[in-house]
């Protein structure tokens, strides 16, 4: 029995192409929409992390700084405005180190829609040896 194939014209080709074409950048363009919301839902977290973090370590630290001021001041004997010098520099340094470990965090974000670059390249690459 001869074998039936089917031969199909270089427009319907050329259309099945577009189609696919067409269905690949959808594809690449939902990929990359999903990845930076990923990336824009960690950084809005870490951000909001960073926020609360200084402001409880603010309104922590003011209490702390009137408490051992005055500790200072009186049994210590200490001159205030020296007690308050040196709370406030313990203070600023440790509200300075939780700052940085903060941002820290936030600069290990990539911004790049990393997923997405890779699976274009890997699209040109096949398309580069498909092509006729």
């Amino acid at each position: 029995m001869p074998e039936l194939r089917q031969e199909r014209s270089v427009g319907e080709l050329f259309g099945q192409l577009t189609q696919d074409l067409a269905l690949l950048v959808r594809q690449e363009a939902q990929l990359a929409k999903t990845e930076m919301q990923t990336k824009v839902s960690r950084a809005t977290s870490n951000l909001v992390s960073l926020a609360a973090g200084g402001i409880v370590a603010l309104i922590g630290s003011l209490a702390i700084t009137a408490a051992l001021i005055l500790l200072l001041v009186d049994p210590v004997g200490l001159e205030p405005w020296l007690a308050a010098l040196l709370v406030g520099a313990v203070m600023g340094g440790v509200g300075y180190f939780m700052l940085q470990g903060g941002l820290r965090d936030l600069k290990q974000i990539d911004p790049a829609p990393r997923r997405t670059v890779d699976s274009i390249k890997e699209d040109i690459q096949m398309a580069k040896e498909h092509r006729p």
